[in-house]
């Protein structure tokens, strides 16, 4: 699919992250290289909101659950239950975190933004995240421990992958009218053919 300086990215700042006053920094990490904020808010995240923004299939289920049964293996634990309950299980406590305090979402907009995003933020496993990125400066934490306890893995922020998701993603988490539409002097820079004449 064409990419496009209107794509957009849905980003949530989680609950660690918002507790830990990281949002200003976020925030000036996406502005510094040229994206667009085109919505924010503050939000409790309703338990139907978080499912429905973790809705996984059997795919994801059973590939997280065969992850949770090696750390179990590892730590001499017994294996109670298939790789898709254990899936089903971490899918639970992904929506116990969110919805456990508040979480600023956002909409960023721009050029390729999903993937720029990402090279931001880093890595899904803040452990193995390279320095630079949000996860790598400020976050410890590794599918091990979280695994082990069997929680949510504490890594500050979540960033729509695809184009497709950022668009599923947004519907969940904000309304139309509440995403601003508005001319930022950065795209005439970036993006205007003529700026220079």
């Amino acid at each position: 699919m064409p990419q496009s300086k209107r794509d957009r990215a849905l980003i949530l700042i989680k609950p660690d992250g918002v507790q830990r006053g990281l949002i200003g920094e976020i925030i000036g990490r996406f502005e510094r290289v040229g994206l667009k904020l085109a919505a924010l808010k503050l939000v409790f995240a309703t338990r139907e909101q978080a499912f429905e923004h973790y809705k996984k299939d059997d795919v994801w289920f059973e590939k997280v659950g065969k992850r949770a049964i090696e750390e179990k293996k590892l730590a001499g634990k017994p294996i109670e239950k298939t790789p898709i309950e254990y899936g089903q299980e971490k899918q639970k406590v992904l929506v116990d975190f969110i919805t456990s305090g508040p979480v600023a979402a956002m909409i960023w907009q721009g050029n390729s933004v999903c993937d720029i995003v990402r090279k931001l933020v880093g890595g899904t496993e803040p452990l193995t995240s390279d320095v630079g990125t949000i996860r790598g400066d400020f976050t410890v934490d590794s599918y091990h421990l979280a695994d082990a306890d069997m929680r949510s893995v504490r890594n500050i922020i979540h960033s729509s992958e695809t184009k497709e998701e950022a668009e599923r993603e947004i519907k969940i988490w904000f309304k139309e009218e509440e995403i601003l539409k508005y001319d930022l002097i950065v795209e005439k820079i970036l993006y205007d053919l003529d700026l220079l004449k």
